[in-house]
């Protein structure tokens, strides 16, 4: 992994010491006890200025503080995980390059000294980023789907799920997500837009069983699954099935559950799989009573209503709605966009655009302004982890340089940029800003209480099954920070870099 990371990112804990804390000169602050204990911590930084996970040892004198305090006697979320989608357009691009890139790309999402997904998602039938329109019960009036078949998924996506499996030492999660019923279980007899037709109702909950017995058999297994992809629809451009929320309910609660307990799929159903601005209709509807809430797991969210807006409102009324259950990301990118090759600085820009830049009615306008690719991210997960979300999960893993293959030409960005020609590989800073969470807050991670003094740096934090605790920081100005880290009654200051991302490591704390 040393030509992606600058440094191993390896557990090798650092003691700052006397002589390192003398370099940094404060000016006096109430908040620092010189006489706490020395907080043992690792500290890597993401920043504009190059550095890509890089373990920092000493920091340059700064005049002042900001004060972040750590408290793990507040507990919130435990964390599902981090991690990104299997695609048919990422897998067929693993394809066309040389087994060495390919494994150089796997090893960088799913191993121990990579990103480390753990939470993953990918799509039932096809969806825009596949190479054509196809489903898995293409007969028509096959009621039993006698014909069902997973051979589509054969050639690229089962088998960049088994090689990942085989990299990941601790496995991920899987989320499997419907653009679309087959066209002919549909009122509009289409891939696009139209409603699933009442009488296919029993046979679409058996599509789901029939999906995830078939991925069993090939030794995959799905942990869950959402009812459809953005069921308001996307714009009737690609494939999409339309319900509204008490049409979906209804759905679960008298087919789809059912029919899943019946065969014995101990899997999670996630309603909704939509923008956050209209969250709040939905989880109304969702957990209105005992018998509508019974087989929903949670909700899924998406962040495209806004380009930086993370809605915390909506996210905690979710959260109260139902506290027991999952609020997980599904789906996000960098929309609308060819990505940039090789070019990190853009990445660091407010130069990056989103589908409502153009397409946004005018009183909307204001919630999708250009926005630099990197800040969103850092932005929307320390936001959504700050506000109940307990999983996010990524797009595309691996697009080309045009920002496909997509059959309908809807391009988009994806951490890794590849290009098969050249066989070459562009790891772009989104992919670092993803691996500051999933490689260091783990699955089972419960976030705890964390507060900044300056509104220049936002903050989440929470601590490891290991005890360890990861704090990630985020710098979005120009201008070199000094923190004051404070847990109990240690404490260390140290320093981040204007437009930069750090994840904190304290090792095996008993502060709880």
């Amino acid at each position: 992994m040393s030509n992606i990371f600058e440094t191993k990112t390896t557990f090798k804990f650092i003691i700052l010491n006397i002589f390192i804390l003398g370099l940094i000169t404060c000016k006096p602050d109430k908040t620092i006890n010189k006489n706490m204990e020395l907080l043992q911590v690792a500290v890597y930084e993401t920043s504009a200025s190059g550095n890509k996970l890089k373990k920092m040892t000493t920091f340059e004198p700064a005049q002042k503080v900001v004060n972040i305090n750590l408290d793990p006697t507040k507990k919130f979320q435990t964390i599902t995980g981090f991690g990104g989608s299997f695609t048919e357009s990422s897998a067929h691009l693993l394809n066309k390059l040389s087994a060495s890139n390919r494994d150089k790309i796997l090893q960088a999402y799913f191993g121990e000294e990579g990103a480390n997904y753990s939470l993953t998602r990918t799509h039932m039938n096809s969806c825009d980023f596949s190479l054509s329109q196809y489903s898995y019960a293409p007969v028509e009036g096959d009621l039993k789907l006698e014909h069902f078949s997973i051979d589509e998924d054969r050639d690229d996506i089962i088998p960049m799920i088994k090689e990942a499996m085989a990299i990941s030492k601790d496995g991920f999660k899987i989320v499997s997500s419907p653009w679309t019923a087959p066209p002919w279980m549909k009122d509009n007899k289409d891939w696009v837009g139209g409603n699933l037709l009442p009488k296919h109702r029993d046979t679409w909950a058996l599509f789901f069983s029939k999906y995830i017995d078939a991925y069993k058999a090939e030794g995959i297994d799905i942990w869950g699954v959402t009812v459809e992809n953005e069921p308001l629809g996307n714009g009737n451009n690609w494939e999409s099935m339309h319900f509204t929320a008490d049409e979906m309910t209804s759905f679960v609660q008298n087919y789809l559950g059912p029919k899943l307990e019946a065969d014995g799929h101990d899997v999670k159903i996630l309603g909704y799989d939509q923008n956050r601005d209209h969250l709040q209709d939905w989880v109304d509807n969702m957990y209105k009573n005992e018998a509508s809430s019974k087989y929903f797991a949670g909700t899924a969210i998406h962040w495209y209503a806004s380009t930086y807006e993370v809605f915390p409102e909506v996210l905690q009324y979710a959260h109260n709605k139902a506290p027991n259950k999952h609020l997980i990301q599904t789906e996000a990118c960098v929309d609308s966009e060819i990505p940039k090759w090789k070019d990190d600085a853009w990445y660091w820009k407010k130069e990056g655009t989103d589908w409502g830049w153009d397409w946004a009615p005018e009183n909307e306008k204001h919630l999708h302004p250009k926005y630099a690719p990197v800040n969103r991210y850092a932005r929307d997960i320390i936001g959504c982890l700050n506000n109940w979300v307990d999983g996010w999960i990524d797009w595309n893993m691996i697009l080309d340089k045009q920002g496909g293959p997509n059959w309908f030409k809807n391009w988009c960005v994806a951490p890794v940029i590849v290009d098969p020609e050249m066989d070459e590989v562009y790891y772009t800073p989104i992919y670092y800003v993803m691996t500051h969470f999933s490689k260091y807050i783990r699955p089972g991670a419960v976030r705890i209480g964390a507060t900044s003094s300056n509104n220049d740096l936002i903050v989440t934090a929470a601590q490891n099954t290991d005890n360890s605790i990861a704090v990630v920081i985020f710098n979005e100005k120009e201008q070199v920070k000094a923190i004051n880290l404070t847990l109990g009654e240690s404490n260390v200051t140290i320093q981040i870099n204007g437009q930069a991302i750090q994840t904190i490591i304290i090792p095996n704390s008993t502060k709880s």
